[in-house]
């Protein structure tokens, strides 16, 4: 692993962090809340799709689907909901295709990343060869 690696997973893993602990603070459940039977969720996307309205309007019907109601948008990046945890009986009920507990959005992280260390390593594969030619005469 080279060192510019191992720096980018070190931000990486401390704006994780620092996300987690602004929604801490963001998210104080009330004892009522907590005592009245309710479960609470984040949903993430690593791409902020949820500054497209069509998106986030697709996202809050998926969720009502399985009860969960929208509590608010923290950001472009993640949205809180909540619902009655009496809605657990009916998961199994559920549509094909619908976790009632996902909290990801689109493309992971990881699958985020492989794309990136794909279009790098195509990029550099594309200026080698140019390389390689301009350097054997046949291009340039």
């Amino acid at each position: 692993m080279s060192g510019a690696h191992v720096a980018g997973h070190i931000a990486a893993e401390q704006r994780k962090r620092r996300m987690q602990e602004e929604e801490e603070r963001m998210t104080p459940y009330t004892s009522s809340e907590l005592h009245e039977q309710w479960e609470f969720k984040i949903v993430r996307s690593v791409t902020n799709e949820f500054k497209k309205p069509v998106v986030f309007r697709q996202l809050i019907e998926q969720e009502s689907i399985a009860g969960w109601e929208l509590l608010e948008k923290l950001d472009d990046s993640r949205v809180r909901f909540k619902r009655p945890t009496s809605a657990r009986k009916r998961d199994a009920m559920l549509p094909s295709g619908i976790d009632p507990y996902r909290t990801q959005h689109g493309i992971s992280e990881g699958g985020l990343a492989l794309r990136i260390l794909l279009a790098v390593a195509f990029a550099t594969g594309i200026v080698i060869t140019l390389v390689i030619l301009a350097e054997s005469g046949r291009i340039f």
